[in-house]
């Protein structure tokens, strides 16, 4: 079973990208965030891989930046209902840490955002994440009958930055992938004025 994957990007597509690996190309499914955030073609990418296999379709790799990524995604695979597509949408919208707060806060709307995800799906992943680590972050249920007031986590850079582009009118997934693109141009330091000018001009390329 293949776990991570190191070599030379040579393609990008919409929903995958190509790894040469000593001459090998391995074909790696990912969802926008993960695209968005890979090198430029030519260089050497890094990717936490999850392998599948069916009798249909033989092997599938699906490639995530970080182990919490693909953690989250073996998570989600384990619900009713939840496939690849649809806990790579999960993941577009919500990477682990804001998708752990919000099954802590019962955010069923948050998770619906994800394209395919109906209200449905979106109530059973809030009700069978609860307890179940998420990356670094785990909620554990409560007892029956017991309410407990969970603080939202607080806003990061990247969330403050993509909800400014949002409210410019972007789409949740490419005002994502700009400010992850900005913010591996600025880093993690950088503050949010220009991180969003970083995002905007992403977005005119």
């Amino acid at each position: 079973m293949i776990g991570r994957l190191r070599g030379v990007l040579a393609e990008v597509g919409e929903a995958d990208c190509l790894i040469d690996c000593a001459g090998v190309g391995y074909v790696v499914s990912c969802g926008a965030r993960t695209l968005g955030r890979l090198p430029a073609p030519g260089d050497e990418a890094t990717v936490h891989v999850h392998s599948q296999w069916s009798e249909d379709a033989g092997p599938r790799l699906y490639g995530f930046l970080t182990r919490d990524e693909r953690r989250a995604f073996t998570t989600l695979l384990a619900i009713q209902g939840v496939g690849p597509k649809a806990a790579l949408a999960v993941l577009d919208v919500l990477p682990p840490g804001e998708l752990a707060g919000a099954v802590a806060r019962e955010d069923k709307a948050a998770v619906a955002r994800a394209n395919g995800v109906g209200p449905k799906l979106a109530l059973r992943i809030v009700t069978e994440l609860k307890g179940k680590p998420l990356g670094d972050v785990s909620f554990a249920p409560t007892a029956p009958g017991v309410h407990v007031e969970i603080a939202p986590p607080p806003p990061s850079l990247t969330g403050e930055a993509v909800s400014a582009l949002l409210g410019l009118g972007v789409a949740e997934v490419n005002a994502r992938r700009a400010v992850d693109q900005a913010l591996i141009r600025l880093g993690e330091a950088a503050e949010l004025p220009a991180v969003i000018r970083a995002a905007l001009q992403e977005l005119g390329r």
